[in-house]
């Protein structure tokens, strides 16, 4: 079950507008803390535009301390030919180059894809394992695991993913059977789904506990479609299922994604782009129930950029996510910052 067409691939994400953006500037919070931004992807492609190194540097270099950062997987820089199977190997050769670049220190201290998360078939079966050791090979050393989207909606206008695949999928024997590769090549799985499919995680995650899994974007509580006007409803069975999940000792959480359309908040509709306080408010209860159930050490923060970039500047996202921490302990701080991130993804 191949990943879309990279050039055909939907775009369901807000469009970022440099000029809105550039309304918004604000003094930087505890700018000497120490970030690993755990999720950014780097594209460049007609349906989604242009996001690589200078574009990313451009918004890491926004004032706040990020030290190193974590590539995420987004149908980019596949190869032409080959086995299908193998065309995403090139996605990790070119998130490596990146990362080369960056540790050259030519393009300054921010180590860009420390880590590296790609795309595999886990529908292959064990016959992903080549696959898998062919990503190991080309992240030189940089190379964490994968991201296998399993979202899956029947309504198009709750969909929020450049993926719709089939329901139950993470259920699937097939898949099962490549999943089960991960843990013997040290690897691990970056999980996307919406909230309706949260009981499918926790399934595959009492099914593999030595397999280290991390929960993209708050677990994907839609806001919009058949959800939108349902906030409170969508939260009380997203809540619930959450705290279901952390009771797994490998499961870890994004605390992000929340600039995404998916989640149905408004603020990308404003005459000037929101400020820091705006967006902790409104993004508050999913963040503090995260922190609450997973514990500061298996949760991050991530800036999900571009794709969350329609709805604000990184440098404001950052101080949002300060300002929905400032109540925890320094050591707390450390960990959801750097510290949980650093670990997850072994960047040490």
């Amino acid at each position: 079950m191949q990943s879309p067409d990279p050039a055909t691939a939907p775009n369901p994400h807000l469009q970022a507008r440099p000029e809105w953006l550039a309304l918004r500037r604000e003094e930087i919070l505890d700018p000497d803390l120490p970030i690993v931004d755990p999720h950014h992807h780097l594209v460049d492609r007609d349906n989604t535009g242009r996001y690589l190194l200078p574009e990313l540097l451009a918004d890491t270099d926004t004032g706040h301390n990020i030290v190193a950062t974590v590539y995420l997987e987004w149908l980019s820089m596949y190869r032409a030919g080959g086995p299908p199977e193998m065309r995403p190997v090139g996605e990790v050769e070119f998130a490596n180059g990146v990362a080369a670049m960056a540790a050259s220190g030519a393009y300054g201290k921010t180590r860009v894809c420390a880590g590296i998360v790609g795309y595999a078939d886990l529908m292959l079966g064990a016959s992903v394992e080549p696959v898998l050791e062919a990503m190991i090979m080309a992240g030189g050393g940089r190379f964490r695991g994968i991201r296998y989207i399993s979202a899956s909606h029947p309504d198009d206008a709750a969909r929020g993913s450049s993926v719709n695949r089939p329901a139950g999928l993470l259920l699937e024997p097939k898949l099962r059977e490549g999943f089960a590769r991960l843990h013997p090549l040290g690897l691990s799985f970056d999980a996307w789904m919406y909230h309706t499919q949260l009981g499918d995680l926790l399934d595959l995650a009492r099914a593999f506990p030595e397999t280290p899994i991390v929960l993209n974007h708050i677990g994907g509580a839609i806001g919009i479609g058949p959800y939108a006007g349902r906030r409170d409803e969508v939260f009380a069975e997203w809540r619930a299922r959450i705290e279901e999940l952390a009771r797994c000792p490998n499961v870890h959480v994004k605390l992000g994604g929340l600039g995404m359309r998916l989640f149905g908040f408004d603020v990308h509709e404003g005459a000037m782009p929101p400020g820091s306080e705006q967006l902790a408010a409104a993004w508050r209860p999913y963040i503090e129930i995260c922190i609450a159930a997973f514990g500061a050490n298996r949760a991050m923060f991530e800036s999900n950029f571009p794709v969350d970039k329609g709805s604000g500047g990184y440098h404001v996202f950052w101080n949002a996510f300060k300002r929905l921490a400032a109540g925890c302990s320094t050591a707390e701080k450390a960990a959801l910052f750097a510290g949980a991130a650093t670990r997850f993804y072994r960047l040490d």
